[in-house]
């Protein structure tokens, strides 16, 4: 709020720029609304006094435009969601080719293809998962396949004690209503895992793990096949212009 000041000057800031008001001005000021003039200082019926510019009484003070006095500007660098958009597509550009991923041999364009036809063959296949992690990463629903990814890996654990802790990170990471990465699920299926968590096994995340692998399946495969992405890696030309199976012969 933006009182009178009467003993020493008034400072109005608006995302930077500011302005020095005349000492001993006995009258209200109001703060200068975004898009408004510089000159919008309200002053008594009584005086014919003008705001005085900022050259006339001395230098101005900058201040970072966070420190404005007023929450009426739009701030640059307080616009919401530019600093992690633009994190989001330096991430994208860095990102390496899910094909190819240490000494593991690409996948012919015959399997590509098979992606296409059944999701089971997409989740089966190492790189099917991570170009389908990609895709869900920009629907931002990528929870889903890392919470599928969690159950599994915890499948082929045999250490209780591993068992319990890979459960608790698996049930704080996607399924506490408190997390950012909580998955969508049902009442019913919540119970059943808030039940089984009382003395976790490599089995405590079955129902939930079937019922997001399901809104996968029914959800997100179909925009995934129709998309630009699966359709340029399903679409690979050979030198005739001919689609290239894994065994060189063209389709």
């Amino acid at each position: 709020m933006c009182r009178t000041l009467s003993s020493w000057p008034l400072i109005k800031m608006s995302c930077g720029v500011t302005e020095r008001v005349g000492e001993n001005r006995a009258a209200t000021s109001s703060c200068r609304l975004r898009g408004s003039s510089a000159t919008s200082l309200t002053t008594s019926p009584n005086s014919k006094e003008t705001p005085t510019s900022a050259t006339a009484t001395g230098p101005l003070r900058q201040k970072p435009c966070c420190l404005c006095w007023c929450c009426c500007c739009s701030c640059a660098c307080s616009t919401p969601g530019k600093g992690t958009e633009e994190a989001g597509q330096a991430k994208g550009a860095n990102n390496p080719d899910p094909l190819s991923h240490d000494n593991e041999p690409p996948p012919t364009l015959e399997e590509i293809r098979s992606w296409g036809r059944s999701f089971d063959r997409l989740m089966r296949s190492p790189a099917g998962r991570r170009v389908f992690r990609d895709f869900l990463r920009c629907e931002y629903s990528e929870e889903n396949i890392l919470f599928w990814m969690a159950c599994e890996d915890l499948k082929r654990e045999t250490s209780p004690e591993t068992i319990e802790e890979k459960a608790r990170v698996i049930y704080e990471e996607y399924i506490s209503i408190l997390s950012p990465k909580e998955v969508s699920l049902d009442s019913r299926v919540r119970e059943i895992v808030n039940r089984n968590m009382v003395e976790p096994t490599p089995h405590t995340f079955d129902e939930a793990q079937l019922q997001i692998y399901t809104l996968m399946h029914r959800d997100s495969y179909p925009r995934f096949v129709n998309s630009t992405q699966y359709k340029t890696l399903a679409q690979q030309l050979g030198p005739d212009g001919d689609g290239v199976d894994g065994n060189g012969q063209h389709g």
